[in-house]
């Protein structure tokens, strides 16, 4: 398996530019409306004061760990299993997938730097949400001014639907994969819409991780041959 690991970097540099490039540029273009929208209108505002109860938040918590993990376990899981079965054919998936990860991580952390999104409050707000401070509104244009953590777009959220969109675009015709997929990406971008981050960079996420996972799914196809 590590003697594969140059996979991870297959046609890298080349799927970066496309990320960036053509109508996929547009879709960065429309992440970035869809939020000064959803910004400016108080939406975040509204969702946040929405959707921070407790009874949600026990089911939307788990989100966090879970986006958190499978990138990393997930993604090692099927590479031994691959490696195991002696499978080149899954090892190209995990390969795929993990470059689908790395990238929705290194994109949605660029976009951070320089954004400096300001986090929603992580306490329950009071009834209404009177006396606590808005903070939907809050970006530190500039760079490295409010770090790579927290902020637009949701990483979470990035690289979860960077995998689903990579495995359905390497395997569109498998349902018993599709939907699945679909369902991870959207628990984990749903999650932490309701506990680490505004409903925005969900959004925005959601849109520049399917973007990713698109072009790196298709740079990969041929290897699935």
């Amino acid at each position: 398996m590590l003697e594969a690991m140059p996979e991870l970097l297959h046609r890298l540099p080349r799927n970066l530019l496309r990320i960036f490039s053509g109508r996929n540029l547009w879709w960065h273009a429309l992440a970035i409306f869809l939020t000064v929208i959803i910004v400016r209108s108080d939406f975040d505002w509204s969702y946040y004061l929405a959707t921070r109860g407790r009874g949600l938040s026990r089911l939307a918590w788990p989100a966090v760990m879970i986006g958190g993990l499978v990138p990393l376990l997930g993604i090692l899981a099927l590479l031994l299993a691959g490696a195991a079965a002696r499978n080149r054919r899954l090892i190209a998936v995990g390969w795929a997938l993990g470059q689908a990860a790395l990238l929705g991580y290194l994109i949605s952390a660029g976009y951070k730097a320089f954004t400096g999104r300001l986090p929603p409050p992580f306490f329950r707000p009071a009834a209404g949400g009177s006396g606590l401070p808005d903070p939907s509104h809050g970006f530190q244009l500039g760079f490295l001014r409010g770090g790579v953590f927290w902020g637009w777009p949701s990483s979470h959220t990035t690289i979860a639907f960077a995998m689903a969109a990579c495995l359905i675009s390497l395997c569109p015709k498998n349902q018993k994969l599709v939907w699945p997929a679909l369902l991870y990406a959207l628990y984990v971008g749903l999650g932490v819409s309701v506990t680490i981050h505004w409903f925005s960079e969900f959004v925005a996420g959601a849109i520049i991780g399917s973007v990713i996972g698109t072009v790196v799914g298709g740079s990969f196809k041929t290897k699935l041959v």
